[in-house]
């Protein structure tokens, strides 16, 4: 899923594979790593993506398999925070979601973990065609859940640049759905309202508009994207569109419920390490 259709990577193939060895470390070791942007520099994305694809690559030899895309980098303010002005994208795998565990979250995976939370787009149909657009992709949109997504990552501290958290795919870590499936004729995904709690105390709110104007505005960016790149989104996989306010970081034995009216309610429990 190297950038190709976006930019042209400057950085040397020695560049590339000694990033994803270094993160390839960092997980397997578990300890963060200094960051990349060392080795592929603050703005090259497209060389950026190719590290991501090497470390998916190595992922998907040992046994796990897609299920979907993640969007990152939705709010401006953290677009700024990276110097970028558009969002990134990441790789979902099944052994990610913890929906199945009841939502009990095995902290001993995580290095840095903070939660937020989205709306989870489950796709009906693929995303595929040349010219498409928000009418062919809300049509493709089965139901929508509620969601959190445990990011991560693998850069020590969080320091993280664009090619940093692209290389690391898009510093994701663990997510979690909720049980309602709610059709997109039913609500405006820009209209969602979130309450999020960390062990019974409010600490992120938000809406729709929070994540990128209207979530199906980042559906339909990565739609184009991914098609762009080769890999298009197809019919079953999910999408975590997107944070709908402040991210929170959580520690072992951290409680987190999120109320996404009117997709319902999501909680996870994350283990103690004791």
């Amino acid at each position: 899923m190297a950038e190709r259709a976006r930019a042209v990577s400057v950085a040397e193939p020695a560049a590339v594979s000694a990033a994803a060895a270094r993160l390839g470390r960092a997980e397997a070791e578990h300890r963060p790593c200094a960051p990349v942007r060392d080795l592929l520099g603050p703005t090259d994305i497209a060389a950026a993506y190719a590290v991501q694809q090497r470390v998916a690559q190595d992922r998907l030899s040992r046994g796990a398999r897609v299920v979907g895309r993640k969007i990152g980098l939705t709010s401006a303010a953290v677009q700024r925070q990276v110097g970028v002005d558009r969002p990134d994208f990441g790789i979902l795998f099944d052994n990610m979601d913890m929906s199945s565990q009841a939502g009990a979250v095995p902290s001993e995976r995580l290095l840095q973990p903070r939660v937020e939370a989205e709306i989870a787009f489950v796709l009906g149909a693929d995303l595929d065609l040349e010219d498409l657009d928000l009418r062919r992709v809300r049509a493709a949109v089965d139901h929508a859940r509620a969601a959190l997504e445990i990011v991560d990552s693998r850069i020590d501290g969080w320091d993280i640049a664009i090619t940093d958290t692209v290389a690391d795919n898009a510093s994701s870590g663990l997510f979690v759905l909720g049980v309602d499936r709610v059709p997109l004729d039913r609500f405006e995904p820009r209209e969602v309202t979130m309450t999020m709690s960390l062990d019974g105390r409010e600490v992120s709110t938000g809406d729709g508009a929070a994540c990128l104007g209207d979530p199906l505005e980042a559906l339909l960016w990565l739609a184009r994207t991914a098609r762009e790149f080769g890999e298009p989104l197809r019919a079953g996989q999910v999408v975590l569109s997107g944070a709908l306010g402040p991210l929170v970081p959580v520690g072992p034995g951290a409680a987190v419920h999120a109320e996404i009216s009117p997709l319902g309610s999501v909680s996870a429990t994350f283990t103690s390490t004791e």
